[in-house]
């Protein structure tokens, strides 16, 4: 029976990556210490999703108590499993929140990252490592692509981007936040390692991943943290960009797909912007409006003229290369079905 280990377990991404492979015969071994809870508080708090895991999954998921930063504890661990296969989803995940914590975000980010690529080069180099990047790689690069003001939304403006960013896109030169720094660390770290060693890697840029599992905040997890805001009557903050800035979002589920897809067929050193392309783009006016439809609640909010730093007026992922490489993969997940199950999800929790 093959092994999959899986850092940051209990959050979104992770969950849905255990249970995708255990449901499909694998071991699954997940790596987490809650430190979403120490990032963002008890509303970041993931060891409900650890115990659902646990009641679910039984003998085919073994938990792990483990920081990524415990370089000697990650090689320890994985000496001894010695997995056929690594998804790596641990992180610091917000930008806002990394200006106060910067050697926190830095050590997890990169260090951390550094630590599970070189404990599998000297346990199992084989074994295919996928590496759960982001679009804040590209910092506010974006921001400079001729964009048009709609109704609803900012769009692009230049046809060569009508498909969306892909990933020839440059990362340098560019203000990315410190976590969006830290992401670019780990992320060409990871490439390195594929290139310079053989390594079959793999780093997914992802635009907004997301799904009923999230346990989102106001920095981080849009989509979850909107729905949330809005079936708790709470005001959800907006901020610059006239409530137009527009996202791409995935479900976890076809996150979890695709790694499977490239587990299955391993490539060296590749690098994928992984988004739910324009057929599920939103804006937060958009999705006021959507998710509005399904609560029957009007959204409560504010606004404030002014953005957070590096962030995006528009991003949608171009999914051609990922299409290209793996065509049996593509998008089964809808936006609106993402948004109705994400406001079951929520209403269960109620």
């Amino acid at each position: 029976m093959p092994k999959l280990l899986v850092t940051g377990s209990s959050g979104l991404i992770g969950s849905e990556v255990v249970i995708h492979f255990a449901q499909n015969g694998w071991t699954v071994h997940g790596v987490d210490n809650n430190q979403r809870a120490v990032f963002f508080g008890p509303q970041g708090d993931t060891r409900w999703n650890q115990q659902r895991l646990k009641d679910c999954l039984g003998a085919a998921f073994a938990h792990h108590e483990l920081d990524i930063r415990d370089r000697a504890g990650v090689l320890n661990l994985i000496t001894s499993v010695r997995p056929d296969a690594v998804v790596h989803t641990a992180a610091q995940p917000s930008h806002d929140r990394a200006a106060a914590i910067p050697f926190d975000d830095f050590d997890v980010n990169a260090v951390g990252t550094l630590n599970m690529l070189e404990a599998c080069r000297q346990a199992c180099p084989d074994a295919p490592f996928v590496h759960l990047s982001t679009n804040k790689v590209y910092g506010d690069r974006p921001n400079t692509i001729a964009l048009k003001e709609l109704e609803t939304r900012w769009e692009y403006d230049d046809p060569a981007y009508v498909n969306g960013i892909d990933e020839n896109f440059s990362i340098d030169q560019s203000k990315h936040s410190l976590f969006g720094a830290s992401k670019v660390a780990g992320d060409v770290m990871v490439q390195e390692y594929g290139r310079y060693f053989g390594m079959p890697t793999c780093c997914l840029r992802g635009g907004c991943l997301t799904g009923p599992n999230h346990a989102g905040v106001e920095l981080h997890g849009f989509l979850s943290y909107l729905i949330r805001c809005n079936l708790e009557g709470r005001e959800y903050k907006v901020f610059g960009y006239k409530g137009k800035q527009v996202r791409d979002n995935i479900h976890s589920h076809d996150v979890a797909c695709f790694i499977e897809h490239f587990i299955t067929n391993p490539r060296v050193a590749e690098v994928y912007n992984i988004g739910g392309g324009r057929a599920n783009s939103v804006s937060i006016l958009e999705a006021f409006a959507l998710v509005e439809g399904y609560t029957g609640r009007k959204q409560v909010y504010s606004y404030t003229d002014e953005n957070r730093i590096g962030d995006h007026i528009c991003y949608i992922s171009n999914l051609a290369k990922m299409r290209e490489h793996y065509p049996a993969w593509d998008i089964t997940l809808s936006l609106d079905e993402t948004i109705r199950q994400i406001v079951a999800s929520h209403q269960s929790r109620i």
